[in-house]
C-alpha cells in the first residue's frame, strides 16, 4: 500500500526539494581523531540493530487505543467538544491524535538521516565524519520503524506539519556546517526525545514501548555527538557569531512551542471552525499539555547550556518560556537510563523467550515419556 493512501491530508506527490548551500568537505587526514568521538564511533557500530528482528511486530495493536493512556491527556477531554461526541468520535480522536503525533516522529526521523548526511559531507573533522555515518544508518532505521508502526498498526498517517518542515528547511539551506547539528542534533532531536521518554513512559502498550525504548537508545548518542562537537567549534567563535547561533535557537524554541500543536488533525476530523478555534483554545489551557510542552524542553536547554550559547539574552528567552529550570537537568544521566531502559526490556524479552522454551522442551519430553 502506498503511503499516500493513509494519509488523512492530500500529501505532495513529488519530492520536496530544499536547496542546499555550502561546501563538501573533504580531509587527508586519517590517524589523528578525538578519542571521544572515536569511542562514540565504536559505540554507534556496536549499538546497531534490525527493527525487524528486535522489535515483536507479532504484538497486537488497538489503533483507537495506541498508547493505552487516560483518556485526561486528550486536550478537549471534559469540554462542550468532548461531551457532545459519541463513542465512535471519541475513538477517532484517539486514533487521529497519535496518528499524527507518529507522523511528525517519522519525518522528524527522515529528517535527522538527512541532516546527518548532510554532516557527513560538510564537517570538516573525519571522526565526525565517521560517527555522522553511523547516525545515518540509525535514522533510516528510525524512519523505517515509524513508517511500518503507521502503515501496519494505526492504519492512517499525516503529513508533515508546516512548522517542522519550516524548521528542517532553515536548517539544511544554511551554507554553515555546524547549523544541521544545532538545528537536527539540539533542537528537533531534543524536542523529539524528550517527547518519546514521556510517552514511553506512560505507555502501557508493549509495542509502542519497545520502539519508543530502542529509538531513544539510539538517541542518547546522537545527542551526546552533537554536544561534542558544537562544544569544542563553539569556543572558537566570536560574540557576534555566537549570538547569531543563539537567535536562530530561540527563533526555533518559540516556533516549536507555539505551533507544532496538531491543529491539523482537528481539521481533518470535520470540526468546523468555530469548533476547531475551541479545541485549538483547550490545547492551549489543558494542564496536561502544559506539562507535556514543558518536558519538552527538558533536554534542549541543558544541551544549549552544555554547547556554551547561555547569554543573559537566551536565559531571558527561556525564562520568558518558563522552561529556564530545566537548564539543572543533567543529560548525562538521563542518557544513561535511556541506554538502561533498553537494555533491561531486552533482557526481559530475552528471559520471557528463555522460559518459553524451557517449557516447550519440556512438554516435549513429557510427551516422549508419555510415549
Amino acid at each position: 500500500m502506498s503511503t499516500h493512501e493513509l494519509y488523512t491530508i492530500p500529501a505532495e506527490l513529488s519530492t520536496w526539494d530544499v536547496e542546499m548551500a555550502g561546501s563538501s568537505r573533504f580531509t587527508w587526514e586519517y590517524d589523528e581523531g578525538r578519542d571521544r568521538m572515536l569511542a562514540l564511533y565504536q559505540k554507534g557500530k556496536d549499538k546497531q540493530w534490525d527493527s525487524v528482528k528486535r522489535i515483536d511486530w507479532g504484538l497486537e495493536v488497538d489503533p483507537y487505543d495506541v498508547l493505552g493512556i487516560p483518556d485526561q491527556s486528550i486536550a478537549i477531554y471534559d469540554t462542550p467538544l468532548w461531551h457532545k461526541m459519541d463513542e465512535k468520535a471519541r475513538k477517532e480522536v484517539r486514533r487521529h491524535g497519535a496518528a499524527w503525533q507518529f507522523s511528525q516522529f517519522l519525518h522528524g526521523e527522515q529528517g535527522a538521516m538527512i541532516c546527518s548526511a548532510r554532516i557527513v559531507e560538510s564537517v570538516p573533522d573525519l571522526d565526525s565524519k565517521f560517527y555522522a555515518a553511523t547516525q545515518t544508518m540509525d535514522e533510516a532505521r528510525h524512519a523505517e520503524t515509524y513508517a511500518r508502526f503507521l502503515q501496519e498498526k494505526v492504519g492512517i498517517a499525516y503529513p508533515i506539519n508546516e512548522h517542522l518542515k519550516a524548521l528542517l528547511d532553515d536548517t539544511l539551506s544554511d551554507s554553515r556546517w555546524d547549523m544541521p547539528y544545532l538545528g537536527m542534533q539540539v533542537l528537533i532531536e531534543g524536542l523529539a526525545l524528550a517527547a518519546f521518554g514521556v510517552m514511553r513512559d506512560i505507555t502501557t502498550k508493549p509495542l509502542p514501548k519497545q520502539i519508543l525504548a530502542y529509538v531513544m537508545q539510539d538517541e542518547a548518542r546522537h545527542v551526546a555527538f552533537g554536544r561534542m562537537a558544537l562544544r569544542d567549534y563553539y569556543k572558537q567563535l566570536s560574540e557576534a557569531e555566537l549570538r547569531e547561533r543563539e537567535d536562530f535557537v530561540i527563533e526555533g524554541c518559540y516556533l516549536m512551542r507555539d505551533r507544532l500543536r496538531g491543529v491539523e488533525q482537528w481539521e481533518t476530523q470535520g470540526f468546523s471552525p468555530d469548533e476547531v478555534k475551541l479545541a485549538m483554545k483547550a490545547v492551549d489551557e489543558s494542564e496536561y499539555l502544559k506539562l507535556f510542552r514543558s518536558l519538552l524542553f527538558s533536554r534542549i536547554v541543558p544541551c544549549v547550556k552544555d554547547i556554551g550559547l547561555w547569554s543573559e539574552r537566551l536565559r531571558k528567552a527561556y525564562a520568558d518560556m518558563g522552561v529556564l529550570d530545566m537548564a539543572g537537568q543533567n543529560l548525562d544521566a538521563l542518557m544513561r537510563q535511556d541506554e538502561d531502559i533498553a537494555e533491561k526490556l531486552d533482557a526481559e524479552r530475552f528471559a520471557a523467550e528463555q522460559e518459553e522454551r524451557a517449557e516447550e522442551i519440556a512438554e516435549t519430553i513429557t510427551l516422549g515419556g508419555d510415549g
